[in-house]
C-alpha cells in the first residue's frame, strides 16, 4: 500500500485509459483467429497480420518517441493514438476479406505506435524512481483489467445471441470513453511536469545491450494470438477460448501489481531474467501438452511472465535513457520488438504449418534462454 500512495494521479488515469481500450481491444482479439479462419486465412496468414501489425507499430513508436522529446509534449501524441485505434478498431466487424482486416489492424497499431512512447515516458517522467516498478505495474494491472472485462464482455454478448460482428462493432462504446478519460483526467502543464529538454547525450552501451536482448526474446515471442491458436488445436470450444482470455487477463493483472513491486525491490534485471525463464518452462510444457486440460493450465500459468516482464523492462528503460531521451528511448524498445515480432510471428506461424505446435513452441523456448544469456550482460542501470 505503502507504494500505491507513491503512485501519481496522472498514472492512474493512464491506467484507466488503458483498462478501457484494452476492454474494447479484447472483446475482439480472442475471436479474431476464428473470424479469419472464416475467411480463408490461416495460420500463416494470423502470423502474417500480427507480425507486420506490430512492425508498423514499431515504426511509427520510433517516430513517436522521437516527436514527444522534441515537442516537450506528451498529450497530443497519446490522443492522436488512442483515437485513431479506437476509431479504427471496431470496423473489423464490417469486413468481409481478409485483407480489409488486414488494413484496419494496421490502423489500429498505427495508433498504438503513436501512444505507446510518449504515453510510458509521462509515467516516467512523474514517478519518483524508486516507486516506478509499482507506477508500470499498476498501470499495467489497469491495462491487463480491461482485458479481463473484454472477453467477459464478448462472451456475454455472443451467449445472448449476438454475431461476432456485433460484437466487434459495438466495441467502439468503450473506445469512446477512452477520450473522455484523457481530455479531463491528464492536464499537461499542470497537472504533470512538462518533460525534460531534449538530452544530447547517446543512449549508452548498457541501454544497446538491453535493445538486443529483448530483440532476440522477441523473436521468441511473437504473439499471443498462437496461444489462442492452441486452445483451439487443443480442442478448446471459441467460445471457452473468450473465458480463459478473460482469466488469462485476470492474472495478468494480478501477477502485474505484484511484479511491479518486486522489481523495485530486487531490480528490474533479476525480475527480467525470472520472467524470460518462466516463459521458456511455459512453452516447452506447451510443446509436449497431451490435451485439453494441460494446454488450459499452462496457458494460465503463462500469465505470470507479462505480468513480471512488463513493469522490470519499463522502469529498466527509465534508469538507463537520459531523462531528455527518455521519450526516444522508451520508442526504440517498443521499435525493436514490434520490429522482430514481425519475423518471429511469420517464422513462429511457418513451423506450425509446417511440423505443427510442438517444434514450434520448443524452438520459441530455446530462442528465450539465448535471449535471457544476452541479459546477462546488461547492468542493473
Amino acid at each position: 500500500m505503502r507504494a500505491a500512495r507513491r503512485v501519481p494521479g496522472a498514472v492512474v488515469v493512464l491506467g484507466v485509459a488503458s483498462l478501457l481500450t484494452d476492454l474494447s481491444s479484447e472483446m475482439i482479439y480472442p475471436l479474431l483467429p476464428a473470424f479469419l479462419a472464416a475467411l480463408g486465412a490461416g495460420p500463416g496468414v494470423l502470423g502474417l497480420m500480427e507480425g507486420l501489425g506490430e512492425a508498423t507499430a514499431a515504426a511509427f513508436k520510433l517516430l513517436a518517441g522521437r516527436w514527444t522529446d522534441r515537442l516537450r509534449r506528451r498529450k497530443p501524441l497519446v490522443l492522436a493514438g488512442y483515437a485513431l485505434a479506437g476509431g479504427a478498431r471496431p470496423l473489423i466487424g464490417l469486413a468481409r476479406i481478409w485483407p480489409a482486416v488486414l488494413g484496419l489492424r494496421f490502423l489500429d497499431r498505427v495508433g498504438k505506435g503513436l501512444r505507446t512512447p510518449p504515453r510510458d515516458a509521462l509515467i516516467a517522467d512523474v514517478t519518483a524512481p524508486s516507486a516506478r516498478g509499482a507506477a508500470f505495474g499498476l498501470h499495467r494491472a489497469l491495462d491487463h483489467a480491461g482485458a479481463v472485462l473484454g472477453p467477459l464482455a464478448a462472451a456475454l454478448l455472443l451467449a445472448l445471441g449476438a454475431e461476432a460482428r456485433e460484437v466487434m462493432l459495438l466495441s467502439a462504446v468503450p473506445a469512446a470513453l477512452v477520450l473522455v478519460v484523457l481530455v479531463r483526467g491528464v492536464r499537461e502543464g499542470g497537472g504533470a511536469p512538462p518533460p525534460p529538454p531534449p538530452s544530447p547525450a547517446p543512449l549508452g552501451a548498457p541501454f544497446r545491450r538491453l535493445l538486443a536482448a529483448l530483440g532476440v526474446f522477441t523473436l521468441a515471442r511473437s504473439t499471443d494470438a498462437f496461444l489462442l491458436l492452441r486452445l483451439q488445436h487443443a480442442g478448446v470450444a471459441l467460445a471457452d477460448v473468450a473465458l480463459l482470455w478473460s482469466l488469462h487477463s485476470l492474472l495478468r493483472a494480478v501477477a502485474a501489481w505484484g511484479g511491479g513491486r518486486l522489481a523495485d525491490r530486487i531490480g528490474a534485471r533479476a525480475a527480467l531474467l525470472l520472467a524470460w525463464g518462466w516463459f521458456a518452462a511455459v512453452y516447452a510444457g506447451l510443446a509436449v501438452a497431451p490435451g485439453a486440460g494441460g494446454t488450459i493450465a499452462l496457458f494460465l500459468a503463462f500469465a505470470l511472465h507479462p505480468g513480471l516482464a512488463e513493469p522490470a523492462e519499463r522502469a529498466w528503460v527509465a534508469a538507463l535513457a537520459p531523462a531528455g531521451r527518455r521519450g526516444a528511448g522508451y520508442g526504440l524498445v517498443h521499435a525493436a520488438v514490434g520490429l522482430g515480432a514481425l519475423p518471429g510471428g511469420v517464422l513462429f506461424g511457418a513451423a506450425w504449418a509446417a511440423w505443427g505446435p510442438g517444434p514450434a513452441f520448443l524452438a520459441a523456448a530455446g530462442l528465450a534462454c539465448v535471449a535471457a544469456l544476452l541479459l546477462l550482460r546488461v547492468p542493473q542501470s
